[in-house]
């Protein structure tokens, strides 16, 4: 990310680096990266919506599979491998989890690499232990999701560039450089935005900098980044598919202030309920990484023009946040925290940086010692943390269930998570298409919800049902619905006796609903 590491003592515009890494620093970094291997495989929470959806799209014949990913809107990187890992491990909740636990575990071999490249050994094990107990890191690690992947491209990008500009830009890490930006783009698509960043700075380098040798190695890296976008060209019909027929119904557009807040609580505090102090911490980190650097045991200088060392990794970041929420706004689409991911890892550079600055040996490792022990909180709330009330729904409906009665999940976005959990001969459907429970059709989402009559589905279901006892799992708060799932209950339960079977439990789950339950005649 910058012209080489900086050589040790070195103090005019970087920081200076430690020979070696104090032996209490590799103690806690070591401890604290065998904590995060473990939390990576740790969490008792069903699989959520989200996840349940790729296991079931994943699982897919490859053709079905890419023909599923034009209504779901995501690119096939990510459930390709998880095909793959299917194959040889089933889907179990262990098993298709351990993909992204895995794939978190090489991200900390690599992040440590990168703090090493960047700021010797002493950030190597600085930023290796942040990553290793990040709560962002740790949730998807622990999820099916592409976002484990995401962050572990992202620093294999990083390192690359680092040698790069370094001097070390043989055409093999500039052809790996090409895949990693090409696999990035076939994971996430907020990659376009990381991507599109670094070719914006790589621009402005080539127009400032008039050194032959520099000019030459910037031209490579602005060719591998067209190059990487030449590669996705196979992908963009479905991409320009999807952008014109999915989006994300599921949720407006956010302000860039709430943007910035909610990500910066999830990077650092995850879903802990008292992250308030945390995040004061944490960012105030964060600043000295920016603008600090010791001058001796007791000083540390501020520089409001920002500390060169790692200005590159900041501004890819602020830079890539703000096409990404730009873009996001202007076409008035949905931003969840989790896109981020792709700027995470320059996160927890920034986080790394700030404890560097510190000279005193004994202060640098309370700090560190005192960072890792409130990021863990959060990244060992996600072991107790439940995304889905569907276990407990699932086992509530087995309980009272006779092969034939009809479960049905309003809204379908209910349906691939209570799907997987609730076992036996009961007709699963979702609200208002009748379709199977286990995939969301996203096409035309918005539309096709507001055209639905509730009652006239209520009647249908009534009629399907026969004398069988039905099941509405419901929540009245997904938007696009307004109001259709309490009209559904509504309408069946005035055709048949219903009473409430479990109640919806927001106050514990991410995921929750309400089972209403019209007994068998």
């Amino acid at each position: 990310m910058q012209d080489g590491a900086p050589e040790a003592g070195e103090r005019d515009g970087v920081r200076a680096v430690a020979p070696r890494a104090p032996v209490l620093v590799v103690v806690v970094a070591s401890a604290a990266v065998i904590v995060g291997v473990g939390l990576r495989f740790v969490t008792r929470s069903a699989l959520w919506l989200d996840e349940a959806l790729t296991v079931n799209i994943a699982s897919l014949p490859i053709r079905d599979l890419l023909e599923a990913l034009r209504s779901d809107g995501h690119p096939p990187l990510y459930y390709l491998l998880l095909h793959g890992w299917i194959e040889l491990f089933g889907t179990s909740d262990l098993a298709v989890r351990s993909l992204s636990g895995v794939i978190g575990v090489l991200a900390l071999a690599v992040a440590w690499w990168y703090g090493r490249r960047r700021g010797g050994p002493v950030m190597g094990w600085f930023l290796v232990a942040i990553v290793a107990v990040s709560p962002f890191a740790v949730r998807y690690a622990t999820e099916t999701r592409m976002y484990s992947l995401v962050i572990l491209l992202v620093f294999v990008g990083a390192v690359l560039l680092d040698d790069i500009f370094g001097g070390r830009d043989g055409r093999g890490r500039l052809a790996v450089f090409t895949l990693t930006a090409t696999a990035l783009l076939y994971t996430h698509y907020w990659s376009l935005w990381l991507l599109g960043a670094v070719g914006i700075l790589v621009l402005w380098r080539l127009w400032r900098d008039r050194d032959p040798q520099v000019r030459r190695t910037t031209l490579r890296v602005l060719g591998s980044l067209v190059l990487a976008g030449v590669l996705f060209v196979p992908w963009l019909p479905t991409l320009l598919y999807q952008s014109a027929n999915t989006g994300t119904p599921w949720a407006g557009p956010s302000r860039p202030t709430t943007v910035v807040a909610v990500t910066f609580a999830d990077f650092v505090a995850g879903a802990f309920p008292d992250g308030t102090f945390i995040k004061l911490v944490v960012g105030a980190v964060v600043l000295l990484g920016l603008l600090a650097r010791g001058i001796d045991r007791r000083t540390v200088r501020l520089d409001l023009r920002t500390e060169r060392a790692y200005r590159p990794e900041a501004l890819v970041l602020v830079l890539a946040m703000v096409l990404g929420v730009g873009v996001t706004y202007a076409t008035w689409s949905a931003f969840a925290t989790r896109y981020a991911a792709v700027v995470f890892p320059l996160f927890a550079v920034l986080v790394a940086a700030g404890l560097t600055c510190f000279i005193d040996r004994r202060v640098q490792v309370g700090i560190f010692v005192f960072v890792l022990g409130l990021l863990s909180m959060g990244a060992g709330w996600n072991v107790l943390d439940q995304r889905t009330q569907a276990r407990e729904i699932a086992g509530a409906i087995s309980a009272e269930a006779e092969p034939g009665d009809l479960v049905i999940y309003c809204p379908d976005q209910l349906g691939p998570a209570g799907s997987r959990e609730l076992q036996g001969e009961v007709d699963q459907v979702v609200y208002p298409t009748f379709a199977a429970p286990e995939r969301v059709d996203w096409v035309d989402y918005a539309a096709r919800n507001e055209a639905a009559d509730p009652e006239a589905f209520a009647a249908q279901s009534i009629e399907r049902a026969g004398g069988n006892a039905v099941f509405v799992v419901w929540n009245a708060s997904y938007r696009t619905f307004d109001g259709q799932c309490e009209a559904l209950v509504d309408a069946i339960a005035r055709a048949r006796p219903a009473r409430e079977l479990v109640g919806d439990g927001g106050g514990t789950y991410f995921e929750h609903a309400t089972v209403t339950w019209a007994p068998r005649r």
